[in-house]
């Protein structure tokens, strides 16, 4: 099977920015679509970004049985489709998944062969600003994803790749050579 690379960590740490990056580099590597329940933001595509679920879609799809993992998050519910990693990997291509914790601790116990890596911040005050500039939330749900992200960071030690967006150039450097290492 084709690699597996689980990329995860707290809301705001520039897991969507770096797996961009990341992407451009090695061209060969797929992202996986997650699905969701939240709104999309401006700019995003069904589809494309996500694919935008209802509540009750995504919990029929959950009862089938449909996802690899699924977890809620700041009050919005996420998860990978089984169909879409399959089509990927058994066209033969390696595959990022972003995902959050819990859906991340899922798939440690469904592909133990998945490579995990947690986007850790440089402090949790960069973090916070980054959250406030990104300015797709209003501040209680900043405040939720704050809240979140303590207990998230605290289970660091859970993976066994750890790369902190601090400079983006040099995490996107460390992430493209982990990558590479691991498709060899």
């Amino acid at each position: 099977m084709p690699r597996v690379f689980v990329i995860t960590g707290p809301s705001g740490v520039g897991k969507g920015t770096l797996i961009k990056l990341l992407r451009e580099r090695v061209p060969e590597l797929e992202l996986s679509v997650s699905a969701t329940t939240r709104d999309p933001r401006p700019g995003e595509h069904d589809g494309v970004d996500y694919h935008f679920l209802s509540d009750e879609e995504f919990e029929r799809r959950v009862a089938a049985g449909e996802f690899v993992e699924h977890a809620a998050y700041s009050g919005r519910r996420y998860g990978t489709l089984r169909s879409d990693l399959e089509r990927r990997t058994s066209a033969g291509h390696p595959v990022v998944l972003e995902i959050e914790l819990q859906g991340a601790r899922q798939v440690r116990r469904t592909l133990p062969e998945a490579v995990q890596i947690f986007i850790a911040p440089p402090s949790g005050d960069a973090l916070r600003t980054r959250l406030i500039g990104r300015g797709t939330e209003p501040p209680e749900q900043v405040e939720s994803r704050l809240h979140v992200a303590e207990d998230e960071l605290k289970a660091e030690h859970e993976f066994a790749h750890r790369v902190v967006n601090d400079r983006l150039e040099d995490a996107v450097e460390r992430l493209v050579a982990l990558v590479r290492a691991e498709l060899s």
